[in-house]
């Protein structure tokens, strides 16, 4: 009768499991029969459920009033508040409806990002077959408790971490640690692992026994399993902004100083030309709202989604807008082996036939079942291969006569099976244990180790395949394989991607450092670099990892060359990633496994595989591959740093027309009234709001300039906005529409015959001031035609890009051209906006100042080119 537990809190560390099977069963206070069913259910209320704990709750509001208070909304909605105070309702109306659109787009992307633990509960079997009151019974797993005995078979996943006490299972681990090959768990294997996941004799929740028939005694359960622990890493590891965000951040601060600069020094200046205080500060106020760029935010938001859909069209789903760019920002990736650099299926690479029937024996000698795809791995790909020569799996169980299984101590198995008329026994399993037991000359046999360890040091899985006939069924195992006849030696490896080398020469030539961090062993994992064309100049296991010092691995890390990290737990995935980002890298940091989880959370970009990769880890990261292609994750990179491109461009096209849009403000003012004011805040608001916004969200859509995966990626530290985009803004095309803008100004003034000082209110000059003020408007629309295309490209000539290949923004420019005719001819608009018909020679003057702006810039970008 199982004794009583003595009562515990929920969350006391778990017992040594690697102890005695004995002493376990002991201090576990069970048996290996099980615990009574009353024993079980008082101890799910001590231990609580197995289940992992969920951190959810009514967080959404804070989640979507984050979206609507960060810098550039503040300062939208500063921005609207002051057009309501300054009587332009309408406008403050359209700032608050573009926040809340942006805030919910932004809000909805985020929600979807925030489910890596909830998925990791998926990885718990509904139902678990356990041992009480010494029968079978089959119960929630969420039911089970330390001390249950757990019912191990082939097929089942194991609900809850466990210590085998009798029996031996092939378990598939490859979600928790990256090892393409099952592994042998046997209850009593001498235990000398250095850490409890290589332990021969544990079992782990979440993993899947795919061979053999064990006893387990449950030792941990719910948020003390290793699946537990992994889920604590991955709700522990926040979320930072994406180098876009805190660009735009910096951007908006930068407008908001512009902005506030402008309007607050624009009311000493007002009084001083002769307007009153009050009318000063509705100046003021207008100058500041038409300073800030109510679209820039929406095109920011509409390039990313662009960005989305082309990514998605690539084969790449983004769960968060701002990890488009991030991934364009990306200097070091850190990918996983298995199932992201290889197939994740083991295949037939490499075949030394010795003696005859070779392909025949493999067909013979396996219990996988290759039509059902169960078995396993290993063995289903020698049945493929077996299949693919000739051999006929399907004809193995009619003829079996004697079947010995593969022992994990012998690491061999054998058949017997009648071929014909006689009966022929057929034996596959390690080399080491079955060369010996074959007839051949010594110094065959060491020809043939030789040949072994040499495979072995490509990363091949090696298998020796023997047989023999017989005359009557052996009587023993021992029997059937004596005296073997070596019928050859085949490689298998988990083979790598055949698009994945190209992917990594992509990613060299953008200067893309490739790290590979896997749970697999050093050997193999370096050698699949190699194949890969990844340097593995250096190979760092998960122990001496261990005992490196964070000096050292930053210099590891930052060496010229790639490193492979083998065994690799998740820990050490999240110290690699922290250590990455405290060198000033931008990290992406692919994965398929549950331990992969924590560290797609915390590196800057997580990309998890979408065929192959686990709920948990397409939970976690904020990029899944449709196709499990490690090559879309190089179209990512170049549709981010596309997407980053456009971004600078239309912020570019934005803020060369503050320039001709501040020079009439302040020309008025310093004129003290001597010179009209040369544009009205209405106007300026039709060019923010109408004219500008449709070519600006075109520039979002720019093809990509040529040579863009070419180049080293960006600095983390460099901004949206550098010193030589304020030039080009500024101090060429903005100083050059200024220049034109205020020409045309003048020379409608003049030609009415006005000299500064006259009054433009009423008579013939007030007509000719409103044509006046209409050319200072169409002047800027025309300017901004040629700021378009200028700002197209970077540095390259826009004939290298073509004229015609952005079609959206043509159709923004017609849009523009048409909207900026309608307020200047249409007579509704003209007393809204105060404009006036332009006579001819006025558009006339107007024609050339694209061409004019476009070349200022185009000659700055061929001089710099030159240097």
């Amino acid at each position: 009768m199982t004794t009583h537990l003595k009562t515990k809190p929920a969350d006391a560390p778990p017992v040594d499991a690697r102890e005695p099977v004995s002493r376990l069963l002991r201090d576990l206070r069970t048996t290996p029969t099980g615990l009574t069913a009353r024993e079980a259910a008082r101890r799910l209320q001590v231990s609580g459920p197995n289940a992992l704990p969920s951190h959810g709750g009514h967080r959404w509001p804070l989640a979507l009033l984050r979206q609507l208070i960060h810098p550039l909304a503040l300062l939208l909605w500063v921005a609207g508040g002051l057009a309501w105070i300054a009587g332009t309702t309408n406008l403050a109306i359209a700032i608050a409806g573009v926040i809340l659109l942006n805030g919910l787009l932004a809000f909805v992307q985020e929600q979807q990002a925030e489910k890596a633990v909830e998925a990791l509960g998926k990885y718990l079997p509904d139902r678990a077959a356990v041992l009480r009151d010494g029968q079978v019974w089959h119960v929630p797993a969420t039911e089970l408790v330390p001390g249950d005995v757990l019912v191990l078979a082939e097929g089942n996943r194991i609900p809850a971490d466990a210590r085998l006490v009798d029996g031996t299972v092939d378990v598939d681990a490859s979600m928790l640690t990256g090892e393409s090959v099952p592994v042998t768990r046997m209850a009593d294997a001498p235990d000398d692992a250095t850490r409890p996941l290589d332990s021969p004799v544990l079992v782990f929740s979440g993993t899947v026994c795919v061979a053999g028939a064990a006893h387990a005694v449950v030792h941990a359960t719910g948020r003390h399993t290793e699946i537990g622990r992994i889920a604590s890493l991955s709700s522990r590891v926040g979320r930072e902004e994406s180098p876009l965000e805190r660009q735009v951040r910096r951007v908006a601060w930068l407008i908001a100083l512009v902005a506030v600069v402008v309007g607050v020094g624009f009311l000493p200046l007002g009084w001083l030309a002769g307007l009153s205080w009050a009318a000063a500060f509705v100046f003021a106020i207008g100058l500041l709202v038409a300073n800030v760029p109510e679209g820039l935010l929406p095109t920011i938001t509409l390039a990313l989604a662009a960005g989305v859909r082309s990514m998605a069209k690539a084969g790449a789903l983004v769960k968060r807008l701002s990890a488009v760019e991030t991934l364009g920002s990306t200097t070091v990736i850190c990918t996983d082996k298995t199932g992201t650099l290889t197939r994740n299926e083991m295949s037939v690479e490499e075949v030394h036939p010795v003696g005859e029937g070779l392909v025949e024996a493999l067909a013979r000698c396996s219990t996988a079942d290759v039509t059902a795809s169960s078995g396993d791995p290993t063995e289903l790909a020698l049945l493929r291969y077996a299949s693919a020569n000739g051999a006929d799996p399907s004809l193995r169980d009619a003829g079996r006569k004697a079947l010995y299984p593969f022992d994990p101590r012998l690491k061999r198995m054998s058949t017997v099976d009648a071929v014909g008329d006689s009966l022929w026994v057929s034996t596959k399993g390690a080399p080491e244990q079955v060369l010996p037991r074959c007839a051949m000359p010594p110094e065959e046999r060491a020809r043939l180790l030789a040949l072994v360890d040499e495979m072995a040091g490509r990363a091949l899985r090696v298998l020796a395949v023997a047989g023999r006939p017989v005359t009557a069924l052996p009587g023993s195992r021992d029997e059937a394989e004596t005296d073997l006849r070596l019928l050859g030696l085949v490689g298998l490896v988990d083979p790598p991607r055949p698009e994945v080398a190209a992917a990594v020469a992509d990613c060299h030539s953008a200067g893309i450092r490739v790290h590979v961090v896997t749970g697999d062993n050093g050997r193999t994992a370096a050698e699949i670099a190699r194949r890969v064309g990844i340097g593995a100049d250096r190979v760092i296991s998960g122990d001496d990892l261990a005992g490196l010092p964070e000096p050292a691995l930053d210099e590891a890390l930052t060496a010229n060359g790639e490193i492979v990290f083998s065994r690799a737990a998740p820990e050490d995935k999240l110290r690699i990633a922290d250590a990455l980002r405290d060198c000033g890298e931008v990290v992406a940091m692919t994965g398929d496994g549950v331990n992969d989880a924590p560290a797609l959370r915390r590196a800057d970009i997580g990309v998890a595989m979408g065929i192959g990769g686990t709920d948990v880890a397409k939970e976690a990261a904020t990029v899944v591959l449709t196709d499990d292609n490690f090559a879309t994750i190089v179209a990512g990179v170049r549709e981010g740093r596309r997407v980053f491109d456009n971004v600078r461009k239309f912020v570019l096209y934005i803020f060369a027309h503050a320039v001709p849009e501040v020079l009439p403000f302040l020309l008025f003012a310093v004129s003290g009234g001597m010179i009209p004011l040369p544009l009205t805040v209405l106007q300026i608001l039709a060019i923010d709001l109408g004219t500008e916004t449709l070519p600006a969200l075109a520039l979002g859509r720019e093809p990509a300039e040529p040579g863009l995966m070419s180049r080293r990626p960006r600095r983390r530290s460099e901004g949206v906005v550098t010193g030589r985009m304020l030039l080009r803004a500024w101090g060429i095309m903005g100083l050059m529409s200024g220049v034109l803008v205020l020409g045309a100004f003048f020379a409608v003034l003049y030609a009415a015959g006005w000299h500064p000082g006259a009054d433009v209110s009423s008579g013939v000059l007030h007509d000719a001031y409103l044509q006046a003020t209409t050319a200072s408007f169409a002047a800027i629309v025309f300017c901004q035609v040629g700021t378009a295309f200028a700002a197209r490209t970077e540095r390259v000539s826009l004939r290298s890009v073509g004229l015609t290949t952005n079609r959206l923004l043509l159709g923004g420019i017609v849009f523009e051209l048409v909207f900026a005719a309608a307020l200047i001819y249409l007579p509704p608009l003209q007393t809204l906006f105060g404009t006036a018909a332009l006579p001819a020679w006025v558009v006339a003057m107007l024609l050339p100042m694209p061409v004019l702006v476009w070349g200022a810039d185009e000659v700055f970008r061929w001089a710099t080119r030159r240097r």
